[in-house]
Parts: C-alpha cells; sequence; structure tokens
C-alpha cells in the first residue's frame, strides 16, 4: 500500500509536470530551517516530537504559468525522543540523512507576494546514526526502572536496517519577490517516510517504525532567467 500511494504521487507529480511551455524561468538558491520528528512505531514507544535541523540547496524550474518543478539536496535530521514517565532518563536518537526531493510546484498570487505549494516523492539515504543519553542504555534491562514500568527497550540499542528510505512530502508556503532576480521564501513542509528504519518481519519486535517529520525553513532564490 505505501508502495502503491509512492509511484501514484510520482506518476501524478510527472502528469502535472508535462504540459505544453509558456514559460521558462530558471531559479537556485538555498536554504535551512528546524525539524520536528519521531518514528511511527508499532506496537508503540511513548515518545515526543525530537528537534533537529536541516539545511540544502534548491532548483526550480517553471515551465507553464502556475505550475513547475522544484529539484532539492538537503541533509537533514530525523529520529525521536523517549518519554520517561516519573523519571529523569533521557534519551534520542537522530540519523541525519541526505534527501533528495523533487516535487511539482503549484504557485499563485501577485508579482510581488505569490503562495505555493509542494507536492511529491523524495529519496533519502542516511549518512550517520547517533544517540544521546543520561542513563547507559545497554544495561536498561538491569535497571529497575525498566523491570517496575514493562515497556519495550529494543528500539534503544537495536541496529538501523534500512539506510535508504523514500516517501512522499507535502508542503506549503509564501514567497516575497525583492526584484527580479531575487526572493525570499518561507515553507512548511510534512514527510512521511515509506520505509520502516529497523527490521519489520513477523518475527521482529517492531512491524513498522518509519519516520514522520514538519520542517520549517527559510529559503532563497535566485533567477537565472533575468
Amino acid at each position: 500500500m505505501r508502495q502503491l500511494a509512492f509511484f501514484t504521487l510520482v506518476m501524478v507529480a510527472m502528469l502535472v509536470n508535462a504540459q505544453a511551455p509558456q514559460e521558462h524561468i530558471m531559479a537556485v538558491g538555498g536554504k535551512a530551517g528546524m525539524t520536528l520528528s519521531r518514528l511511527n512505531f508499532s506496537p508503540t514507544v511513548p515518545q515526543t516530537m525530537s528537534p533537529g535541523v536541516t539545511a540544502g540547496v534548491m532548483f526550480r524550474y517553471i515551465a507553464e504559468k502556475n505550475f513547475g518543478l522544484v529539484g532539492e539536496l538537503n541533509v537533514v535530521q530525523r529520529g525521536w525522543k523517549e518519554v520517561f514517565e516519573e523519571s529523569d532518563y533521557q534519551y534520542s536518537r537522530k540519523f541525519t540523512y541526505l534527501e533528495l526531493p523533487i516535487l511539482t510546484h503549484i504557485y499563485f498570487g501577485g508579482k510581488r507576494i505569490k503562495g505555493f505549494f509542494n507536492l511529491g516523492p523524495e529519496l533519502n539515504v542516511m549518512l550517520a546514526d547517533g544517540i544521546s543519553s543520561n542513563f547507559d542504555y545497554r544495561e536498561a534491562p538491569d535497571l529497575e526502572y525498566f523491570n517496575y514500568n514493562t515497556r519495550r527497550i529494543e528500539q534503544l540499542t537495536m541496529d538501523v536496517n534500512n539506510r535508504l528510505d523514500y516517501g512522499i512530502c507535502i508542503g506549503a508556503g509564501m514567497e516575497l519577490n525583492l526584484n527580479v532576480k531575487h526572493s525570499l521564501l518561507l515553507e512548511g513542509r510534512f514527510y512521511y517516510g515509506l520505509t520502516d528504519v529497523f527490521p519489520n518481519h513477523k518475527i521482529d519486535v517492531f512491524s513498522a517504525s518509519n519516520p514522520m517529520s514538519v520542517i520549517v525553513t527559510l529559503g532563497y532564490f535566485c533567477n537565472l532567467t533575468h
């Protein structure tokens, strides 16, 4: 089902951008911002959104009035932060990805201020896996707290199974044109990963562990056609 949704979105993006060209506007730029993410564990794991950062470069090609294509290459942090009720324990795990989204770009508005939507698939490659904790999570089975609170702890030490992730994202924002060449944009985006980070076979602990994140970025575009 996840794969069907992903490839359907790819086809929609290709069809929307396959119209007869009316405008040819190319722009390059950069972006940076913050992320809030979690893993969709099944069975569930008590957690809260984990903060992170993202930054990257962007390319935009407008092929038709109100429609275009956006490609990006970003470094982004995703992960989760465990919740330990009635305890001072802290544990968070961050995965650093190289992210390649290819998005349909739909824009509207005047010459000065525009609104836009971005929608499409993205591919991610995990570059790093880091853990931050104020206790020895490897010894969790021997700690009284985890014996008293019957909760899953396998994820604390579990090795990553999939370093390649693909998913879908949708974003919305506003763009301010400073002049004919330069513009600033603010975007909020939601990403839903379709690949489980940890093993998901019947004999494994988790049947799902796919990433989800909310991203807010500030970007800059330089128009190459003026």
